[in-house]
């Protein structure tokens, strides 16, 4: 977990296979609504973005198969570790969500989640899926530029 003094952000989870699989064409900032439970064990950092995505069904956008571990204090009235959550998003936004995913083609995937003045939000991004072969470009590149460093970090 780290903090962004700037803005009071604690971000709490990260999903590092999204940028990695997908072209990030575009964020946007969404709230969640929670249950008590889960946003104990949000603020304790236990959540998993690995393999969420997020569905639109008719004026709702839902955070699926994103996993919030049970908070052991809360045993009797905990949550389930999968439920999908509502994203508190505008109208506008989901409707523009809807259309580049059904028009475009655009996955909609989570990137973050991270807490702002106290209320957890989820950092949502519009991308395209990545070829075998851009993934490996990008990684040729990735190593390449490492080691222009390494060999320029030996000279001096």
């Amino acid at each position: 977990m780290e903090w962004n003094v700037d803005d009071r952000i604690k971000v709490v989870a990260t999903n590092r296979k999204a940028t990695h699989n997908y072209a990030i064409l575009e964020r946007i900032e969404a709230g969640i609504a929670l249950l008590g439970s889960e946003i104990k064990s949000i603020r304790a950092g236990h959540i998993t973005l690995k393999e969420g995505y997020v569905s639109i069904e008719g004026r709702q956008a839902w955070l699926i198969n994103v996993h919030i571990s049970p908070y052991d204090p809360a045993s009797l009235g905990n949550h389930e570790p999968l439920r999908k959550k509502r994203l508190l998003l505008h109208r506008k936004e989901i409707l523009r969500l809807q259309e580049a995913r059904q028009q475009k083609g655009l996955a909609i995937i989570p990137l973050r989640v991270y807490l702002k003045r106290g209320l957890a939000k989820v950092e949502i991004g519009l991308g395209r899926g990545l070829k075998k072969y851009d993934k490996r470009r990008i990684i040729a590149k990735k190593d390449a530029e490492r080691d222009m460093r390494r060999a320029l970090n030996r000279r001096g």
